[in-house]
C-alpha cells in the first residue's frame, strides 16, 4: 500500500506580483462509476459483515482504499487469496472472464462493481471478436481495465500503447479491424493514435460509441480551460490513477507553467508557490472532495483564499448498484440502490 499522508505542512504566505487566486475546475472528483463502486463495498459490509474481500483496489485512490479497510474490507491481488465461500467485490476497473471463473471455482460470492461504461467496452470486444475482427485496444499495458477488456477476446486483441505504436502494429486483415480504448485515457492522445492507425488502415472501424468515459472527458475539458490562466496546477489523485496522471499532462500541454499530482495536501511544496499568482486545482475521478477541500485550506493559508470555480459541464448521471445490493437488511428496496452520492 502506498504511503498515507504526513503531518500537514504549513505553507507560507509569500508576496507575489499580483492578486493571489485559485481557479477550481468543475467537474472534478468522484464520477458515477466510482461512486457506485465505493458504495458497493460499503453496502456489502452492511449486509454481510466484515470481512468483505475486494480484488485489487476498488478504485485507484489510496485514501478511499484506506477508509474502506478501516470499515472491514480486505483488498487482495487475486481470488486465490480469498477463503472459500467468502464475498468478493470486483473493482470498478473490471475483470476478465477467467477471473470470474476462478472466483466461481472457489465458491466465492461475487459482486461485480465494474463501471457500466467499462462493461460496455467489454461487450463491444465480445461482439467484434464474434464477428472475427482484430481489436486494436488503445490503452496502458498492465492496467487492470486493459487486462479485463483484453481477457474477453485475447486471441483477437492487440494492445496499442501509444501513438507511436500505431506506426508499427501489424494486422491480419486491414479490412477487418476495429479500435477500442481504455476509458480513462487522454482524449487528445487517443484521437492521435486513431488518426495514425487510420492512416495505415483506412477501413478501421470505430466503436459504436465513444469509449473514453464522460467523466474523464469532462475533467480534461475543465482543466484545459483552467490551465491556460494558471501558473501552477495541482491535481489531487493517486499515482496509479490513469485519469489523474492524464490531467497533469493535459494541464502542461494547455498552458500551465507547472503541474503536480498529489495524494494529499501535505505533499504541496512551498517552492511550488514561488512567484505563483494563480493556482489551478482539480482532482481525478476517484478522489473524494474532502481531499480537495484540504488542498484549498492549505492554499488559503498561503494567501490563495480567493477561489473561482470554472465549470464546463454539469454531471447528474447515477448508476444502480449491483443487483445483490439493492435491498436493505430487511429485504426492502434500498434508497441508494438506484444511485448514490455524487460529489459536487
Amino acid at each position: 500500500m502506498p504511503r498515507l499522508p504526513r503531518a500537514r505542512n504549513r505553507l507560507k504566505d509569500t508576496p507575489v506580483l499580483g492578486r493571489k487566486r485559485v481557479l477550481l475546475a468543475a467537474p472534478r472528483g468522484y464520477c458515477a462509476g466510482v461512486d457506485r463502486a465505493v458504495i458497493a463495498v460499503e453496502k456489502a459490509l452492511e449486509l454481510y459483515g466484515s470481512p468483505v474481500y475486494v480484488r485489487k483496489q476498488i478504485v485507484h485512490n489510496i485514501h478511499v482504499v484506506s477508509e474502506l479497510e478501516k470499515k472491514g474490507a480486505i483488498f487482495v491481488e487475486e481470488v486465490d487469496e480469498v477463503p472459500t465461500g467468502s464475498h468478493i467485490v470486483f473493482s470498478a476497473h473490471g475483470v476478465s472472464p477467467a477471473v470470474v471463473t476462478a472466483a466461481a471455482d472457489r465458491g466465492l460470492l461475487a459482486i461485480d462493481a465494474t463501471c457500466p461504461l467499462v462493461t460496455k467496452v467489454h461487450r463491444e470486444a465480445v461482439r467484434f471478436a464474434r464477428d472475427d475482427f482484430q481489436i486494436l485496444l488503445i490503452g496502458h499495458e498492465g492496467h487492470e481495465e486493459v487486462e479485463g477488456t483484453a481477457g474477453e477476446a485475447p486471441e483477437h486483441t492487440t494492445l496499442v500503447g501509444s501513438p507511436d505504436d500505431a506506426d508499427t502494429i501489424e494486422v491480419r486483415d486491414p479490412d477487418k479491424v476495429v479500435w477500442l480504448s481504455q476509458t480513462t485515457l487522454s482524449v487528445d492522445e487517443t484521437m492521435e493514435t486513431v488518426r495514425r492507425l487510420r492512416t495505415r488502415f483506412p477501413n478501421l472501424q470505430d466503436p459504436p460509441s465513444d469509449d473514453i468515459c464522460y467523466a474523464t472527458q469532462n475533467r480534461q475539458v475543465a482543466i484545459k480551460k483552467v490551465a491556460r490562466d494558471s501558473d501552477l496546477v495541482i491535481v489531487v489523485g493517486s499515482a496509479n490513477s490513469s485519469n489523474s496522471v492524464r490531467l497533469v499532462e493535459v494541464a502542461l500541454e494547455y498552458g500551465a507553467r507547472a503541474a503536480y499530482r498529489v495524494d494529499f495536501a501535505s505533499e504541496i511544496q512551498q517552492e511550488w508557490l514561488d512567484g505563483v499568482v494563480t493556482v489551478g486545482v482539480t482532482s481525478g475521478a476517484s478522489v473524494p472532495d474532502e481531499l480537495v477541500h484540504e488542498v484549498l485550506a492549505d492554499l488559503a493559508e498561503a494567501g490563495y483564499g480567493d477561489i473561482e470555480e470554472i465549470k464546463t459541464a454539469e454531471e447528474d448521471l447515477l448508476f444502480s448498484l449491483p443487483k445483490e445490493l439493492r435491498k436493505d437488511l430487511a429485504g426492502n428496496a434500498d434508497a441508494r440502490g438506484l444511485g448514490g452520492r455524487v460529489s459536487s
